[in-house]
């Protein structure tokens, strides 16, 4: 499972963008920090990867 390309800011409601670097080589892990820029208010958000156990 891969992350959201584009997420919603809390702060301003405009598109944050991912901006962390992902290896196609190497699977994403649980517990690794993504980071985010919003377009609008150029916040950033850095979040914990957490795939649903589905």
């Amino acid at each position: 499972m891969k992350p959201p390309e584009k997420i919603s800011c809390v702060d301003c409601g405009g598109e944050c963008h991912l901006i962390s670097y992902l290896s196609d080589e190497e699977p994403l892990e649980p517990g690794t920090v993504l980071s985010y820029r919003c377009s609008d208010c150029n916040d950033r958000w850095d979040l914990v990867w957490e795939p649903d156990q589905e």
